[in-house]
């Protein structure tokens, strides 16, 4: 049977989501990492939008990363991520919208001159003092064992705090800088952050199937 095949680019973040469910999951994919400055033709014809991670299964094409995600864990949850309350989801909503478009202004100030990036960066703040204050008690943002939200927020937090991490590492988010660290030396994030080889298709099949 032909596996699935994940397209992803190791310093995304969306990617890095759908990577650590698929990962915590045991699902077996065929993991094509792609420039996304020179996207293989195969890709874009599986998701014109020309975003990943994008998986496919046969006919099927699994655009979203958080879809991804519930695609993977409802196959397998042995980590029981999917165990989380309606809240986690509604914060990862959150980060997905507000806090995104602050990082994005924040990160990529060049691209919007018409923006102060300071104010971003204050915007994304009043987002990241609302984690700390979650993770004052607890070791992950909905007890004791992390879930859904922890690895599907963990990466922007991650790409926020490395703007500038000097920065970040002086503001009064303490347990947040905890949670993160734990994060990045987690086993399962140096998992997902091995660099594969660049995909490259078949001269032989115009659609780059192997």
């Amino acid at each position: 049977m032909t596996r699935p095949i994940l397209y992803s680019f190791r310093r995304c973040p969306y990617a890095m989501r759908a990577r650590l469910a698929i990962a915590s999951s045991g699902v077996v994919v065929e993991h094509r990492e792609i420039l996304l400055r020179d996207k293989p033709q195969a890709f874009l014809q599986a998701s014109p939008k020309g975003t990943v991670p994008v998986v496919v299964i046969g006919d099927r094409v699994i655009e979203e990363s958080l879809d991804i995600m519930h695609w993977a864990l409802h196959q397998n949850d042995p980590e029981n991520w999917l165990d989380c309350p309606a809240d986690a989801h509604a914060l990862i909503d959150r980060a997905d919208g507000a806090f995104k478009t602050a990082l994005d202004r924040y990160k990529y100030a060049s691209r919007h001159p018409e923006i102060n990036a300071h104010d971003e960066r204050m915007r994304g703040g009043e987002f990241l003092h609302e984690l700390d204050e979650m993770l004052a008690t607890q070791p992950y943002l909905y007890g004791e064992r992390p879930g859904l939200a922890d690895m599907a927020i963990a990466p922007f937090v991650r790409q926020y705090a490395h703007v500038d991490l000097e920065w970040f590492s002086a503001q009064p988010w303490p347990d947040l800088g905890r949670w993160l660290n734990r994060f990045k030396a987690s086993k399962r994030f140096q998992q997902i952050m091995v660099k594969q080889p660049l995909w490259m298709p078949l001269e032989s099949d115009g659609l780059g199937d192997k």
